[in-house]
């Protein structure tokens, strides 16, 4: 996901949303930990309304993580998936799949979450009349090119002819193909169920939107300012909130988020600006989150928008191996990130050490040859565009010099004011230059780590920025998608993983360590692998 996510695009520097808000806490009667009470915490403006169809960054997510709940959650430790609105997620071979859900899931204004609500969800979002973020995640559903024929062409569907009803809590799916990850992906917030109400206004629902999670919006998304949430008192016991509300306070700029955080203005921050970075081990102690997260940072190329510059597989390897991470890595990021060697992050299975191989590694002179071999780029001139939002500054302005001196080339760097803004110009094919870019797991997969962001089908309604196209990629994700073997299944995504590798559409340069503190006022903080706050579990002191 973008941050990713999706996964997800990633906006900020450290996984996953910037979340945020400059409440105070206040407890209540509960002052022994236990229900009530209401904090702030961090985030950065989502870049569409919020549904989970068409979400595919971390703010969003974020957000949607505390007002949905799927099919399945993913263990916080182990990341395996774990069933949560669904009973039972069958299949005899890997390609029909038998869905039932649990009784005592409702939404937000009453309504039974039911079989349809999750058909009603994927039908729209497999749509490409919507222009959903999350079409991709469709594409495996029998019908799905029906819905989607692509670019200039109507949908001649209104339905997934895979997506059957049969009762109020069974469904099935049938797939093109079979495709072991399936029951896997379904905690991605692409196949979060949707209430009828949707339909009457889905850009209204977005800004207000009715889930079936453990929270409850409270009041409307306030722009560039705040999301309100209150707890959901007919939420299932088990997973109930324990504390009365949540605002996640929307910030630009996280120096003044981590100061609010010191103040106690807010509560918790799941993403500390690079300034904080060597003394907040100190300061927070074991309010200090410090492990493994599932991003991976990359500096983007547009091969598809500005080929003269970046066609050149020289060109792109002279870049990579111009690019110090471990220099990066130890010295902006005070070791909260370690160098990148994969396209897949070290926490998932089919991760491989080392794979980037040559390219990965730092060699300045062998970057010079190779870009003076494929004669540099047009104008000898590159700019690097990144969020201002995220705290990406710094290690971007230092890729910019790595450059500058070991390939004499002129780089600038050009910031955005908020990541939705670079997004909606990579989108729109209007930005050109090299970009900054991050990606965190939709769900604990290789598959996903290729293809929402290399595959042809991800260009158009995706996240596939750079318009990277290879057929032999495409072949072997449609051979790892049918293996029914995984041990066989993730081989070949290892194959289209080398594939990537070798073409180098993106240049990995670090993977992400969660890097989060909170205030002595609240306990039982946990950020998932995708940067996530299980906010549920969070009670005051």
């Amino acid at each position: 996901m973008r941050g990713a996510t999706s996964a997800k695009w990633v906006a900020g520097a450290v996984v996953v949303a910037m979340a945020a808000t400059a409440c105070s806490t206040s407890k209540d009667s509960d002052s022994a930990g236990k229900s009530g009470g209401n904090i702030t915490v961090v985030l950065g403006e989502p870049q569409h309304g919020l549904v989970g169809q068409n979400t595919a960054e971390s703010e969003g997510a974020e957000v949607l993580h505390a007002l949905f709940t799927g099919l399945v959650d993913y263990d916080n430790k182990t990341n395996e998936p774990k069933l949560a609105v669904a009973e039972a997620i069958d299949t005899t071979d890997s390609k029909t799949w038998t869905i039932k859900l649990k009784d005592g899931y409702t939404f937000h204004n009453g309504e039974k979450v039911d079989a349809q609500s999750f058909v009603r969800a994927w039908n729209w979002g497999a749509n490409q009349d919507n222009a959903a973020e999350g079409l991709p995640f469709f594409d495996k559903i029998e019908g799905s090119e029906e819905l989607a024929p692509g670019k200039d062409k109507k949908p001649t569907a209104t339905e997934l002819k895979g997506l059957k009803v049969v009762d109020e809590k069974t469904f099935t799916v049938t797939l093109k193909a079979p495709f072991s990850q399936f029951k896997t992906m379904l905690g991605y917030n692409a196949f979060y169920p949707l209430p009828k109400a949707f339909e009457a206004d889905p850009k209204k629902f977005g800004e207000a939107p009715i889930g079936n999670g453990a929270f409850q919006m409270d009041g409307a998304w306030d722009h560039n300012k705040q999301i309100k949430v209150k707890r959901y008192d007919k939420y299932p016991a088990e997973g109930r909130a324990k504390l009365e509300g949540v605002t996640f306070k929307i910030y630009d700029n996280l120096d003044t988020a981590y100061n609010d955080l010191r103040a106690d203005n807010i509560q918790i921050v799941d993403k500390l600006p690079v300034s904080a970075l060597a003394t907040v081990s100190q300061e927070f102690g074991d309010r200090y989150i410090y492990k493994p997260e599932s991003g991976v940072g990359y500096l983007g190329l547009p091969l598809a928008t500005n080929p003269e510059a970046f066609g050149k597989i020289e060109i792109r390897k002279a870049i990579s191996m111009a690019i110090d991470r471990d220099a990066i890595t130890k010295t902006i990021f005070n070791g909260t990130r370690k160098p990148a060697d994969d396209f897949i992050n070290p926490i998932i299975p089919g991760y491989r050490k080392g794979a980037l191989g040559e390219v990965g590694t730092y060699n300045p002179t062998k970057a010079k040859e190779l870009w003076t071999q494929a004669g540099g780029v047009p104008g000898n001139k590159i700019e690097l565009g990144y969020n201002a939002d995220g705290g990406h500054k710094e290690w971007i302005e230092a890729v910019a010099n790595q450059l500058k001196a070991n390939l004499g080339v002129d780089v600038t760097a050009k910031p955005y004011a908020k990541f939705g803004d670079m997004l909606d110009d990579l989108q729109a094919k209007k930005y050109k230059g090299a970009f900054r870019m991050a990606w965190s797991m939709d769900y604990p997969a290789a598959e996903n780590y290729l293809r929402p962001i290399f595959s042809k089908v991800a260009i158009e309604t995706g996240s596939n920025y750079g318009g990277y196209v290879n057929e032999e990629f495409e072949t072997t994700m449609a051979e790892a998608d049918k293996a029914t073997d995984p041990a066989e299944g993730l081989k070949l995504y290892q194959k289209a993983d080398d594939i990537v590798i070798k073409d180098l559409p993106y240049i990995p340069v670090f993977t992400y360590m969660s890097s989060s503190a909170y205030s002595k006022s609240v306990k039982n903080v946990e950020i998932d692998a995708q940067g996530r706050m299980d906010l549920a579990k969070v009670e005051l002191n």
